[in-house]
């Protein structure tokens, strides 16, 4: 009884303590970009492949529904975010624990959508600052907390094909 008590402590720690990683992370990393460049400034990092470019997301993953109006984006976005935190927090809770990197991916996918959410709440939508490109292709900009995400999906998937669940 005790031995499971401390398991389920040092699981939750391990939630508290990524998930918040994460999130304070990109919380301050947004800040400094809001609070030293202006909207649409671009500092070349590596030229020809890499900037930090200050961009506000109005939509989702590549913008999408950003051409929509900003009640409809409010709704949809606190709704589809809160919605995929709850899953993410109970897929975590019932994740056994002997499978430690799919809690670690499922913390991070948790901190990363805590991390757009709160940007959600303050301020309709995303900031945005990571900007990957060759020539004129660019890939959509993206941040600390869409890093996080993508990790953490990339490492789940790699735990379902890979890894025999326990029946």
């Amino acid at each position: 009884m005790m031995h499971d008590l401390f398991v389920k402590h040092k699981k939750y720690t391990r939630l508290i303590l990524i998930s918040g990683f994460i999130i304070i992370t990109d919380q301050i990393v947004k800040m400094i970009i809001l609070k030293t460049m202006p909207l649409y400034q671009s500092i070349k990092v590596v030229p020809g492949f890499f900037n930090i470019t200050h961009i506000h997301n109005r939509g989702g993953a590549f913008g999408m529904f950003a051409d929509q109006s900003p009640t409809f984006r409010i709704i949809v976005f606190l709704i589809v975010s809160m919605f995929a935190v709850c899953v993410i927090f109970w897929l975590y809770r019932n994740t056994p624990d002997t499978h430690r990197f799919l809690s670690i991916a499922l913390a991070m996918i948790f901190g990363g959508a805590i991390g757009n959410l709160i940007d959600r709440v303050r301020f309709g939508e995303v900031i945005d600052f990571l900007d990957f490109y060759l020539g004129s292709w660019h890939w959509p900009a993206f941040n600390v907390a869409d890093s996080a995400i993508t990790m953490g999906v990339i490492i789940f998937a790699f735990h379902l094909l890979f890894n025999k669940l326990p029946e």
